[in-house]
């Protein structure tokens, strides 16, 4: 019998914008930004509320971000989240939301509307991945659920040439409809699961002084499609209420992706 996991009722029938946390507005997070866009467009299209998106990011634009992330020389010098987020709200005519600042990094620190439904990540450090599920799961669980109410946490990590998308359920276990045809899975692993960050040593992710020695980090076109093949996860999730498979790993040298099935 084929494995499916249920998308919360609450994201399928909300009363207002699902809402969205990116975390990391670099050459992922800023990929990933314009893939939300497109979806939040298209959900509107359907009848949905739609997404409400708030970016973070403390960082400013510099030369070795023009290319491979998606900023212009005329915009050396601005923050990164309040540059890409003011540039999608004038496109689309959204109010999204920027804040020029890292993500609460302890419980004691963040506040009821640093949360949402959907969490992002997009950063280059282990610590983050590891301060973030700290926090995540020490959330109270509730029967109500309400825009401030985490309930899914999709990330992205990369080397040069591999990346994986990662999309866990943040409470325990999401409740589920019964079902003759699929077996149903109510909880879905989440990154800091499936690799055991404290075992892996983390490596110099500071920023690069030039395009040429970013590429050296991070390929050309690994952020795009990773961006790319987890944004489609969240097509799936909102379009068809449940989805077969909640991750996968990419590698751009052998051009194979293999996914992760629920």
């Amino acid at each position: 019998m084929k494995r499916v996991h249920y998308i919360d009722n609450y994201l399928i029938n909300p009363q207002h914008p699902v809402t969205v946390n990116l975390i990391g507005a670099g050459g992922t997070g800023s990929q990933v930004l314009i893939c939300l866009a497109k979806l939040d467009v298209t959900l509107r299209a359907l009848g949905h509320p739609g997404l409400f998106v708030t970016l973070y990011d403390p960082d400013i634009v510099t030369e070795s971000n023009i290319g491979r992330q998606l900023f212009g020389y005329s915009d050396m010098g601005l923050n990164k989240a309040q540059c890409l987020v003011t540039r999608i709200n004038n496109f689309f005519g959204n109010d999204w939301k920027a804040l020029p600042d890292i993500f609460p990094t302890v419980l004691k620190d963040a506040r009821r509307d640093d949360m949402a439904n959907i969490i992002v990540t997009c950063t280059d450090n282990i610590k983050s991945r590891l301060d973030l599920w700290n926090i995540l799961k020490a959330i109270p669980a509730s029967n109500y659920h309400n825009h401030e109410t985490p309930l899914y946490w999709m990330d992205f990590g990369n080397t040069q040439t591999t990346g994986q998308v990662v999309l866990g359920t943040i409470p325990k276990k999401i409740k589920q409809p019964a079902s003759q045809l699929y077996e149903t899975v109510g909880s879905l692993k989440v990154i800091t699961r499936f690799v055991r960050y404290a075992r892996v040593k983390e490596e110099d992710s500071g920023p690069s002084c030039s395009l040429a020695e970013a590429l050296e980090k991070q390929d050309l076109f690994i952020n795009s499609t990773l961006a790319q093949l987890g944004s489609n996860i969240l097509w799936k999730m909102f379009r068809n209420g449940m989805i077969e498979h909640h991750g996968l790993f990419l590698n751009l040298e052998t051009m194979k992706m293999n996914s992760i099935r629920v």
